[in-house]
């Protein structure tokens, strides 16, 4: 069983994209469980979406207490509880203009893998709505569902500026993989 935790903070949409990678796990065949954590219910207050895939149903019915992948929308939330879901074998990717060693430092022993979503997606035309180019990053790193699958969901589901998505998700795909080859030399 797959387990991630998405972080961010309430108006960033880590709920959406949630939403969005279970939707596209489920595209895949796969069996989902997703539920929401959200802070204070406003603007800014930390926000929470846990998502379980299996190839079987999934019937466990409580939080998620080690996190295969983490991902988080703001660096300023990788501490406390978000931290103590990950072990040495967690692949954390995270919001960032920091480089891979500066987390290295600041948390060490653990996977990050950050990605500029929001350079990504100022780029590709959508300011300050990272979702897409973190979903992308995300996959890649976990393998799973295809980029393809993501895409098309991203498709069904974005309410507009398709194109703008798509290219953004593609562009957090290709950051994700960059990085895992700097990570392997």
């Amino acid at each position: 069983m797959l387990q991630i935790i998405i972080q961010g903070r309430g108006g960033q949409g880590a709920q959406t994209a949630g939403n969005l990678l279970a939707s596209a796990f489920h595209a895949q065949g796969r069996h989902i469980q997703g539920f929401a954590s959200y802070g204070g219910a406003r603007r800014g207050t930390p926000v929470t979406s846990y998502i379980r895939v299996d190839d079987r149903p999934v019937r466990v019915r409580c939080d998620i207490e080690r996190a295969d992948a983490i991902l988080c929308f703001d660096a300023s939330l990788l501490v406390g509880q978000l931290i103590a879901t990950a072990g040495p074998n967690t692949l954390i990717v995270v919001n960032s203009s920091k480089s891979a060693s500066e987390f290295e430092k600041a948390l060490p022993g653990l996977r990050v893998i950050p990605i500029d979503a929001l350079a990504i997606s100022r780029q590709k035309g959508l300011g300050r709505i990272v979702n897409s180019a973190l979903l992308g990053a995300l996959v890649r790193v976990i393998e799973a569902p295809s980029l393809e699958i993501l895409t098309q969901t991203l498709v069904e589901n974005a309410p507009k500026q398709h194109d703008e998505n798509i290219a953004a998700c593609t562009e957090g795909y290709r950051w994700a993989d960059e990085q895992l080859m700097e990570i392997a030399a």
